[in-house]
């Protein structure tokens, strides 16, 4: 038994139909599933969404899991541009449209959070006009979200508009600090662009958390590492989440892994459990509660 709950990315299994990767997920003993909407994985946009959304609901709480729904599929909107295109850009409107079918969906799952970011400035965008589109979009999807009772996780992402914690922050202050206006913060990014230790990093945006997601990094070095791989020493990171009070899901996230989904979750959640063991043997050795 584990104080934190602990779940697995659905674009970490894209060779697998979704119920078959939810099947795994729940089978390796994790806790929930972190699920990018996606052309194989509940698309919004095919036909009969709600008859998909059901079934997709029926299986999470058949299998006893919380889920949260993220949004960062790459070529979903647009098979030529990834990610785009974005809150930033001049044609936003299908990306609003797809948060917007994004906060229903996780509604109708009953879900956690609902993630997604800035994205990059695009070329031809100033800065001010970039901000501005940035803080319209997000203060619309927030409402959407407070009215059907979702939480919004919004994620600090590198070479993003809002890269780090400062960003966020100061996108939270624009839209005047709703309620429903949660943080979704990826541990590995804290090592790559934080100044302070990635301990401390948690420690600091615990207070806002609604999402977590877990993956090794170095420095300097945006990419998805399995556990042991990176330079993240991983049990006072879980101390933090744990003395932070956070309760929601801390969801694996290694999208490049689904040629091996099965036994990297496998290896995951082991490494997981041990190192929560670790931060607990740690805590006893210095004297805290």
């Amino acid at each position: 038994m584990t104080t934190l709950r602990y779940g697995y990315g659905t674009n970490g299994f894209a060779n697998h139909r979704l119920h078959e990767a939810v099947g795994v997920i729940a089978d390796l003993g994790y806790c929930g599933v972190a699920l990018t909407l996606d052309h194989d994985h509940l698309d919004p946009f095919a036909p009969g969404l709600a008859r998909r959304v059901a079934t997709v609901a029926d299986q999470l709480r058949d299998r006893h899991l919380g889920v949260v729904v993220e949004t960062g599929a790459r070529y979903l909107l647009d098979p030529w541009r990834k990610h785009a295109p974005t809150l930033l850009h001049d044609d936003r409107k299908l990306r609003l449209e797809f948060l917007r079918r994004a906060v229903a969906v996780a509604a109708d799952l009953g879900a956690e959070a609902v993630s997604f970011w800035a994205g990059v400035r695009p070329d031809g965008v100033g800065e001010r006009a970039a901000w501005d589109r940035l803080v319209d979009g997000c203060a619309e999807i927030t409402e959407l979200a407070e009215m059907v009772g979702v939480p919004v996780g919004f994620e600090p992402e590198p070479g993003m508009l809002v890269e780090d914690l400062a960003g966020w922050y100061r996108l939270r202050d624009a839209l005047g600090a709703p309620a429903g206006f949660g943080l979704t913060l990826d541990i590995g990014h804290c090592r790559c662009l934080e100044p302070h230790p990635v301990p401390q990093c948690v420690a600091a945006a615990a207070p806002y958390l609604v999402n977590v997601q877990i993956d090794d990094m170095r420095r300097g070095v945006h990419e998805h590492l399995e556990f042991g791989a990176g330079e993240i020493d991983f049990p006072p990171v879980l101390r933090a989440l744990i003395d932070g009070g956070y309760r929601g899901l801390v969801a694996v996230e290694l999208p490049r892994h689904s040629h091996a989904a099965p036994s990297v979750a496998r290896r995951s959640l082991a490494y997981l459990i041990e190192a929560e063991a670790e931060a607990e043997v740690r805590a006893d050795r210095e004297g805290h509660p």
